[in-house]
């Protein structure tokens, strides 16, 4: 474990977690909003409905990497103001092209491409200044702090999401959102926190990205979980693409229970994240992302009997779903902030969220597409597969007997 620099004080982490809250909920409630603006106000192809999905990933392929050298090199907190404010003006682009009665799918596209690329800058900003915050033994409590906050929000996003968009309709709970990154540049800005300039020399931008590079992929331990995470993120960009179509057009949800869904989700999730430490420290870090990793599979497979069986089937998946996600992701950010140096954090968040993103955009085109084709339950059908490989890859790894400790 590398030491990190002495972090400021617990008011500094409040508001860091309060800046999170406040943008978690908003973006929970644009998860019910955006599906039911693309497939009903604007009555997408399952083909259109993969490329939305996909637009706000894309930009991580094309700036992930120089991101997270720029993460490293400029200070963290005002990269994460300028990025939530960006988030916000692109959301808020989609609402007036609405109000002007002028949106259409690639208008929709374009907005997103813009709020991906702020949101590239924006976690790799996030993802590098918690370490500065809290002391790095207390990573796995703080990120499961932050997860329960974000399971919360998504427990009560959705629900009300699901209102707003039949009361006022989807761009009116997308403004919401735009809202919230406001909100939480704000509270960003007013963090307490020491980041040192960077030195005034000449800078090599491809041998920074080749350091990034090198330090996720050779690490012993970082290295197979960075690829069972890619597959990973192929497998969900394509099931959450799936989802949608299940859901509101094979099912028939309405916007309602729609919300109802992902808020089941949030649930678990929450209950998820409150458990991670406890869990984490019981079987071992490791040992809890591979338990967690085999059970995205078995959900999706229940999803599958949702046809025969009925569809709170598919309740019942999100919940394990949500489970499976809330354990799992405070022990594995846990892991990536407590070996990685700090001067190596910006490029190897960026680095593993780049690829990660580019595997959930080319998932939810690739989904989109061969539900167009073939229709969504044989697609679902391979992206289990997908998410098999993925738990085999993590399983295979050293990740079972290695820990983060307290």
């Amino acid at each position: 474990m590398t030491d990190g620099p002495t972090p400021p004080g617990r008011g500094a982490f409040a508001r860091f977690w309060g800046a999170a809250a406040i943008s978690s909920f908003g973006t929970a409630v644009t998860a019910v909003a955006m599906p039911v603006l693309v497939v009903q106000v604007l009555g997408a192809t399952p083909f259109e409905v993969g490329i939305v999905n996909a637009a706000q990933f894309v930009p991580y392929a094309i700036v992930g990497l120089i991101a997270g050298v720029y993460a490293d090199r400029w200070r963290r907190k005002p990269l994460l103001v300028w990025a939530s404010v960006g988030r916000a003006v692109s959301l808020g682009a989609i609402v007036v092209l609405w109000l002007l009665g002028a949106l259409e799918i690639w208008m929709l596209v374009i907005a997103l491409l813009a709020f991906g690329t702020f949101a590239v800058f924006g976690f790799a900003a996030t993802q590098s200044l918690l370490p500065r915050l809290v002391p790095r033994t207390r990573l796995v409590h703080a990120n499961a702090r932050l997860d329960q906050t974000d399971a919360a929000a998504q427990t009560l996003g959705p629900a009300a999401g699901g209102g707003l968009v039949g009361l006022l309709g989807a761009p009116v709970a997308i403004a919401v959102d735009a809202v919230s990154y406001l909100v939480e540049a704000a509270l960003s800005a007013s963090i307490p926190v020491d980041e040192p300039r960077s030195e005034p020399r000449p800078r090599d931008l491809r041998a920074e990205i080749r350091g990034g590079l090198r330090w996720t992929y050779r690490h012993p331990t970082l290295g197979p979980m960075a690829w069972s995470t890619h597959v990973w993120f192929l497998a969900n960009g394509a099931a959450m693409t799936l989802l949608s179509l299940i859901a509101l057009r094979s099912l028939g949800f309405p916007a309602f229970w729609f919300g109802v869904l992902l808020a089941v989700f949030g649930v678990t999730s929450l209950l998820g994240a409150t458990l991670a430490p406890r869990v984490g420290a019981r079987l071992g870090s490791g040992r809890t992302v591979v338990l967690a990793r085999a059970a995205y599979p078995a959900a999706w497979l229940i999803v599958l009997g949702a046809p025969a069986a009925g569809d709170a089937l598919v309740f019942v998946a999100l919940a394990l779903l949500g489970l499976a996600v809330g354990i799992e992701n405070a022990n594995e950010m846990g892991f990536w902030q407590a070996l990685t140096p700090d001067e190596l954090l910006g490029r190897t968040n960026a680095t593993r969220r780049s690829v990660n993103r580019t595997a959930a955009a080319g998932g939810a085109v690739l989904a989109g597409l061969a539900a167009g084709l073939v229709g969504e339950w044989p697609v679902l059908l391979a992206v289990v597969l997908a998410f098999v490989a993925a738990a085999i890859i993590a399983a295979r790894s050293p990740l079972w007997s290695e820990t983060v400790g307290d």
